[in-house]
């Protein structure tokens, strides 16, 4: 009953003195608006990373032959050198193998959507009468070309038989068309066209063509000399540059429920412990899109909290405010204060009082500024593009912080007005 009464009693002291209660709560409601907000912008921010490198694909894992650390060694003449082979001295046995690769997805099964694998050819020049187009051109694999996510404007992307084959086809982009065929996607299908790359002259037959970019359309002046790419079947690929089946990078793709992270560090040891244990100079490093995204949402939330902090520092001015206020409040009841201590209240009645009334002043002042920081966060995450509720833990933290405020910076006052002595506040004029 008697916290109830000192509730009530709080309430009337705000209510009688209406505008300087708010303008004590607006640092309270400042502070807690602000930590609130910049928690909810944080989270859109972060859902904003996630899904962008998700389109780059979060779950991939690269997997590349690495030069172990060379040897350092001093010559007679006292010259300090490093012993080791270069990146182009590879041997054959130092490259990853189509076996290799086809003993990677046997061992790990369904944790593997599968593997892209990619052959560069190298930048070239399409001729066909007097045009010509600058292309890159790279042999893939299917899944690899599925992976790469084009858009197809006409034709149909290789088969099974393209790539068995070796066959002699490419997919080309709009831009390349637009130079050469005047943009009819239809007409270039089946034509043969002719690369020039390293001096040497290659023929092959267009069964597709992709968009080149969505977001912009054609334009024969803008784009003349622009270099795109030129897709060709792996094994065409591995034919014309005699690579043998051997690579020194390809990507595994993981499957949506495999742990990234887990993977990442599995196929790495089996690589090395089962074909590079006993390779002096090279052995297989993996690295993934996941590990740096993880540790670019340890970096955000870091920031995030740090800003939040800072942003906290209103709510130890808008404590002091309170303290101030309620200094002022206990002077101005001196006479009260001593009429109830000379019927009888205790010193822990009057300190309760007073502290209630701070609590209750930074109560309504967090509460308040929760409702705000909820507001103007999901206003500016929404304009972001995403829909994102503040943190639950958040806002309990920010009202239990409100509570402490009040405590901390209401007992100085309170327990000032608790030790009065009844007859000097009833002679206090």
């Amino acid at each position: 009953m008697l916290l109830f009464e000192n509730i009530m009693l709080a309430f009337g002291s705000l209510r009688a003195n209406k505008t300087r209660s708010v303008l004590t709560m607006l640092g309270i409601i400042i502070g807690i608006a602000s930590v609130i907000t910049i928690m909810t912008i944080g989270n859109a921010i972060t859902m904003s990373v996630n899904d962008s490198f998700s389109g780059l694909g979060a779950a991939n894992i690269d997997v590349r032959v690495s030069q172990r650390s060379s040897r350092r060694e001093t010559s007679e003449s006292g010259f300090v050198f490093n012993r080791g082979p270069g990146r182009n001295n590879m041997k054959t046995e130092d490259y990853i193998t189509q076996e290799m690769i086809i003993s990677l997805l046997e061992e790990f099964g369904d944790r593997i959507m599968g593997v892209s694998l990619t052959c560069s050819v190298g930048n070239g020049k399409v001729k066909h009468l007097s045009d010509y187009a600058n292309v890159s051109v790279t042999g893939y694999n299917n899944f690899g070309l599925k992976q790469a996510d084009l858009t197809m404007l006409s034709g149909r992307k290789f088969t099974s038989e393209d790539q068995g084959d070796a066959k002699k086809v490419c997919i080309v982009s709009d831009y390349l068309v637009g130079n050469m065929f005047e943009g009819d996607n239809e007409e270039v299908l089946g034509q043969q066209i002719t690369c020039l790359i390293d001096n040497k002259f290659y023929h092959y037959t267009v069964i597709g063509v992709y968009e080149q970019n969505k977001n912009e359309p054609y334009n024969a002046n803008e784009h003349y000399d622009t270099s795109t790419n030129m897709y060709l079947p792996l094994q065409t690929a591995v034919d014309q540059t005699h690579s043998k089946n051997r690579y020194s990078e390809f990507t595994v793709v993981g499957s949506a429920s495999n742990d990234v992270t887990a993977l990442l560090a599995d196929v790495k040891a089996f690589f090395n412990d089962k074909y590079y244990r006993n390779n002096e100079n090279y052995y297989v490093t993996t690295s993934s899109l996941a590990s740096i995204l993880s540790e670019l949402d340890s970096m955000l939330s870091t920031v995030s909290l740090a800003i939040s902090l800072i942003a906290g520092i209103s709510l130890l001015v808008g404590g002091i405010g309170v303290m101030n206020i309620m200094l002022v409040s206990v002077t101005e009841r001196t006479k009260e204060i001593g009429t109830r201590k000379a019927l009888g209240a205790t010193n822990g009645s009057i300190r309760t009082q007073f502290i209630m009334e701070s609590i209750t002043l930074c109560l309504i002042g967090g509460i308040i500024g929760i409702i705000l920081g909820i507001v103007i966060g999901n206003i500016i995450s929404k304009a972001m593009g995403y829909s994102v509720s503040a943190p639950v833990a958040a806002i309990i933290i920010a009202l239990l912080f409100s509570m402490t405020i009040g405590v901390f910076f209401g007992y100085y006052p309170a327990n000032k007005a608790a030790k009065m002595n009844p007859i000097d506040a009833l002679r206090y004029e």
